[in-house]
């Protein structure tokens, strides 16, 4: 039977911290990419996420962060060296990672995983902008929220990672409706035959969706 989904929640400072955090685990392409930011903080992240995602992988599959054959794909052009993250040796073994100002997460499951993860800050309550990317049952559950920003983030990491997971797009978000489930989750639930795995903190809002119960283990457990 295979392993069950497991992901991560984790600050960029917690991942470039460990002593395999190597920057050489990376492709060429990979790092290739990593010079071209700008910002130090974003180096900092993409690299951090790019590292977490091969140790959910090898955790997953019970190996070495070094045997893991990261790859990229996009489902649009079909282009590598970008797009949806997999593994090209094992088709079997699905990934997701997201990253944003100083916080990441990762995941690794036997069956498609989408993972998001946002930074907590000022967000539009604005309803014209919020017509762009909620139903209006959701901008009305937003603006009826006692904290918008926090109901908006919610909302907005669980579409992202059914856009990760493929059961979305940013063309369809506002005609996917998710006003149905709760704004203020527990750490687990499910709608239909999906698994969500939620979990705010101080600093981020994070959602892990997949058709199996995905595990939030911490950092230290890889």
């Amino acid at each position: 039977m295979p392993n069950p989904p497991l992901a991560v929640l984790a600050t960029t400072a917690e991942v470039l911290a460990r002593p395999d955090a190597d920057e050489r685990l990376l492709t060429a392409f990979e790092r290739e990419r990593l010079q071209r930011f700008r910002r130090p903080a974003d180096r900092e992240d993409y690299l951090a996420a790019h590292l977490l995602v091969r140790y959910c992988a090898a955790a997953h599959l019970g190996t070495g962060p070094a045997a893991v054959a990261f790859g990229q794909q996009c489902p649009g052009c079909g282009a590598t060296g970008h797009g949806r993250p997999h593994l090209t040796d094992r088709p079997g073994t699905h990934l997701s990672l997201s990253h944003t100002n100083g916080v990441i997460a990762a995941a690794a499951a036997p069956v498609p995983v989408g993972v998001d993860v946002e930074h907590r800050g000022p967000r539009t309550s604005d309803p014209a902008a919020l017509g762009h990317v909620l139903a209006p049952a959701e901008a009305a559950l937003v603006q009826g929220h006692p904290d918008p920003t926090a109901a908006f983030l919610r909302l907005w990491v669980r579409k992202e990672a059914l856009i990760k997971l493929g059961r979305a797009s940013l063309d369809t978000l506002a005609s996917l409706d998710l006003s149905h489930l709760p704004l203020d989750p527990l750490a687990d639930h499910r709608d239909g035959e999906l698994h969500y795995c939620e979990l705010t903190t101080p600093t981020a809002v994070f959602t892990a969706a997949a058709e199996l119960p995905v595990r939030l283990v911490q950092l230290a457990e890889l």
